[in-house]
């Protein structure tokens, strides 16, 4: 399934995504849930291109290709991957690419502490909300990342730690004016954050970060509270990478979760990242049985940072996007068939824009799309399954 990328979408996208990007915007409260407005632009009219629409006549027209979003739509289901605003002014086959087969995006780092909090006493929200406006011009819904995580935190966080400038207490207003400012801004615009990000160690211990240290593992419970406080519209998740299937991470992240709901603490759902290689994912049977544990807390799952590496595979390139494309049937097909599972988000939306070769300093192809934006097997065999059905 090879299919050459058109270029018509993009003008009219590129254009008012530039202008929103630079002028910015209020954020005001929604007048209807993200859903409804998600599904209001994607039923609607097109967005607008350059080209006039031809009127209506008896003559058939071509039926559209065939994308993910496409599909993914015949199940109320959620696609899409991490994104950055710059590459809607820098990479217009990109935008065409992702507003046709995504209908969901997460800022990759415009959300981040060292982007979006650079100093103690200011706020950089212009990459967060290019990523927003445009997922808003194109009738997508947006996961917010990260509120509280541990690693690129800007240096006056890493200075202050060092030295020891704050009490628990300041330490404690820090952490709560960073989340309060940053879902309050994006009030009514984002439909899940994921409040917390990796607090849990491999062992099944709390990682020894710098919240940890600095405040007590209060602080997690305390981010949910405040991230509902300043965003009472928005679902709220605790996100971890390696516990996806049943093992001791798994564990200690569903007791974590559990004992949050059980001390009355909003919190909606878990994201399982799946940064994943081949030989390494978990398997289907395992995965299928931690989404419904969770889902019998009463949580949703969200696959939120998926990306199957290959460099550490000694088969021919061939026989490696083969088997990367099964992991990514298996994991897909987990998901869609889960009642509590609607969202599935790549990290990084082609081969040219991930993360894992700056990561491990060697090449690598972990996603859906190759390095020329055309369809991988691994894309192939998501999207067979969603013409499939579920069963």
């Amino acid at each position: 399934m090879r299919r050459k990328i058109s270029l018509v979408p993009f003008i009219f996208v590129v254009t008012l995504g530039m202008l929103a990007f630079f002028a910015g915007g209020c954020k005001g409260e929604p007048t209807t849930n993200h859903l409804q407005r998600a599904a209001v632009v994607e039923t609607s009219t097109p967005v607008p291109t350059s080209t006039p629409l031809p009127t209506p006549t008896a003559t058939p027209t071509a039926t559209p290709l065939p994308s993910l979003r496409r599909e993914a739509k015949k199940y109320n289901f959620w696609i899409g991957s991490s994104f950055d605003a710059g590459w809607v002014s820098d990479d217009p086959l990109l935008v065409d690419m992702v507003a046709r087969e995504f209908n969901i995006l997460t800022p990759e780092v415009a959300m981040k502490w060292e982007v979006i909090h650079p100093e103690r006493d200011y706020y950089d929200f212009r990459r967060g909300d290019g990523v927003v406006d445009f997922a808003r011009l194109n009738g997508m819904l947006v996961r917010g990342h990260p509120l509280v995580w541990d690693f690129q935190l800007p240096e006056w966080v890493l200075v202050a730690y060092e030295e020891g400038s704050f009490t628990r207490d300041e330490w404690i207003d820090i952490l709560r004016g960073h989340v309060k400012t940053v879902a309050g801004h994006y009030r009514g615009e984002i439909y899940a954050w994921d409040v917390v990000n990796e607090a849990i160690a491999d062992d099944g211990s709390l990682r020894d970060t710098i919240w940890l240290r600095t405040i007590g593992p209060e602080y997690i419970a305390m981010a949910f509270r405040w991230a509902h406080e300043a965003d009472p519209y928005a679902l709220l998740f605790y996100n971890d990478n390696g516990g996806e299937g049943m093992n001791a991470k798994a564990q200690a992240i569903y007791e974590l979760v559990d004992g949050l709901i059980k001390d009355g603490v909003p919190i909606h759902g878990v994201g399982l990242q799946m940064h994943v290689a081949l030989g390494s994912a978990p398997a289907a049977d395992e995965l299928a049985q931690n989404i419904q544990r969770l889902s019998d807390l009463g949580l949703r799952v969200h696959i939120t940072e998926m990306d199957v590496r290959l460099q550490y595979s000694s088969a021919s390139e061939e026989q490696k996007l083969a088997s990367q494309s099964e992991i990514y049937r298996r994991v897909f097909t987990v998901c869609l068939q889960a009642p509590g599972c609607e969202v599935f988000v790549t990290w990084g939306p082609t081969d040219r824009h991930s993360w894992i070769p700056g990561y491990t300093g060697h090449p690598d192809a972990p996603l859906l799309f190759d390095e020329f934006y055309e369809p991988k097997p691994a894309y192939d065999a998501i999207m067979e399954v969603l013409q499939k059905g579920k069963d």
